[in-house]
């Protein structure tokens, strides 16, 4: 451990472990914030540690009732610094792009905190597999792969995680040399949490024990329905409750510290403290008093790192790697009191210069047979196409799709629905290949014939809904405004505006399958679409 001695040695002139922390300072409040720990312990230690830190021997045990990081019957040395480091939200992005960084960089900046300190901990918030082509042609295995080989402690599962159902995330659980975590995800038909996700875990670092809890906010509704019909999640009181029972076990079989991953999240970027009011809609403060000591937290792609009432940290590194959350903690490891030392989010420009590791290479030639569709060069295109530009794009040729394959028995007004394009939420110049369309439109939605009531084409569909993308031709001109309530009307729409209530569709016919929007929009730039 290199740098171990000097770390122990400023933590225990710094601060007192146990003492509460000191209000964050911004040094950067785009990209995250530092503490600043107390100058003046609580308890002054009675020597200087000059060398590494000892064990001791101590038959019953080390005990530091007097808190100084020594212990009162050996003198052995008992402070420990964690390194935890957080990603969430990666969706997928393993190589490099011109619209975002790949993990080459990133991989060797995790390398080098682990020959750093051997008490590093790697951790993830969820939603790592789904948004890029190479990601999505292995059904996220590629990704699991990689955190096999950097050593991650643990993953919660993320909504996005079941953009496939739950076969692939059962095959996904077998490659893994680490736990998927979820305490509240359940099978509807035995009511017991689902097998393919466990509750905790527990990280042995040698003196210390780390409990890691994982859960999935109340997300449920952003999963295409026919996804998840055979879950549920449990959220509010009940995902309170099943935390405070998971971390009571924990700490009686040992836990020191324990660290909670929750794939939900604080709706704005922010530094600082927040307030329980804020915190509500998605964390019940009640957990920061003893049950959680550390949150890792995702799904709303905010960049903070935030105290609440009781002093436990939240963080939260943004989305589609845009960054990592890192925790540095002095850990007493005969009592178990703890103060974090810096909390921060540390952006890709910060580890952009290190040098490529070779892992995402590797992989890549692993699944070479499997990803190589994606570098397939479709066309060109003339200008860079903005997000609005290429979700109408999507609507147009669905109503294309759906004429061609319909128009002769059905009188179709319109087609589109809910349409939303991720990251880079645009369609660069130049080159286009099937992985930038991927990136855009991941979702394997299939296209559907519908038929929906009038009242409800009218509310739904051309009642101005910011999300829905809608196109017609001289039919839909001809309804539009002239829409009989109780009528029968004809609309072509994918799996996910199909499967959700509110819009009270009801399927007539389906699409081929495996065609989804960018398969729509690869034809399209295969016939030079885009170089107009």
């Amino acid at each position: 451990m290199k740098k171990l001695c000097l770390l122990l040695v400023l933590c225990l002139l710094l601060s007192g472990c146990g003492t509460k922390q000191s209000p964050p300072v911004v040094t950067d409040p785009t990209l995250g914030v530092t503490t600043t720990p107390s100058t003046t312990p609580a308890t002054e230690p009675s020597t200087t540690p000059t060398t590494a830190p000892t064990t001791g021997d101590c038959d019953d045990g080390h005990i530091d009732n007097g808190n100084d990081g020594f212990c009162d019957r050996c003198s052995a040395f008992l402070l420990i610094i964690v390194d935890f480091y957080g990603i969430n939200d990666l969706h997928g992005k393993l190589a490099d792009a011109d619209a975002h960084p790949g993990l080459d960089e990133l991989s060797t900046y995790l390398e080098d905190a682990k020959e750093s300190n051997d008490y590093s901990v790697f951790l993830s918030a969820g939603d790592m597999w789904q948004g890029s082509s190479e990601s999505n042609l292995t059904q996220g295995l590629i990704l699991t792969d990689w955190m096999n080989e950097m050593g991650f402690a643990a993953m919660a599962m993320g909504n996005h995680e079941y953009d496939w159902g739950e076969s692939p995330i059962e095959k996904n659980d077998g490659q893994a040399k680490f736990p998927f975590l979820a305490i509240n995800i359940y099978d509807r038909e035995t009511d017991e949490r689902v097998s393919y996700c466990d509750s905790s875990t527990m990280v042995d670092l040698g003196p210390l024990q780390i409990g890691i809890i994982g859960a999935v906010g109340d997300c449920y509704s952003s999963i295409s329905a026919d996804k998840v019909e055979d879950v549920y999640f449990k959220t509010g009181s009940d995902l309170t409750s099943l935390v405070k029972a998971e971390s009571n076990k924990l700490r009686e079989q040992g836990a020191d510290y324990i660290v909670y991953l929750l794939h939900d999240g604080y709706t704005s970027s922010k530094s600082g403290s927040i307030s329980s009011n804020q915190l509500k809609g998605y964390y019940d403060i009640s957990l920061s008093q003893g049950y959680v000591d550390l949150v890792f937290e995702g799904h709303t792609h905010q960049k903070y790192v935030v105290t609440d009432l009781y002093g436990v940290y939240h963080l939260q590194g943004g989305g589609d790697n845009e960054g990592i959350s890192h925790v540095e903690v002095a850990i007493n490891s005969a009592n178990g009191k703890s103060k974090v030392q810096e909390a921060k989010l540390v952006p890709t420009k910060e580890y952009a210069g290190y040098d490529d590791h070779p892992i995402v290479e590797d992989l890549l030639g692993k699944y070479s047979q499997q990803v190589s569709i994606g570098t397939q060069v479709l066309g060109t295109n003339q200008t860079n196409r903005g997000s609005n530009y290429m979700e109408q794009l999507a609507a147009d040729l669905y109503y294309q799709a759906g004429m061609e394959r319909w128009g002769d028995r059905y009188d179709i007004v319109l087609g589109g629905g809910f349409i939303s394009v991720r990251d880079p939420r645009y369609l660069a110049a130049g080159d286009v290949t099937y992985g930038m369309l991927y990136s855009l439109f991941p979702f394997d939605n299939q296209l559907v014939l519908c038929s929906i009531k009038g009242k409800d084409l009218a509310s739904r569909f051309f009642g101005g809904n910011d999300r829905y993308y809608i196109s017609y031709g001289d039919y839909g001109r001809q309804v539009k405004n002239n829409i009989n309530p109780n009528g029968t009307y004809y609309v072509v729409v994918d799996t996910y505006s199909l499967l959700y209530g509110p819009n009270k569709l009801t399927e007539v016919a389906r699409y081929d399958d495996n065609v989804y929007a960018r398969d729509l929009l690869a034809n399209y730039a295969k016939a030079g679409g885009f170089a107009k």
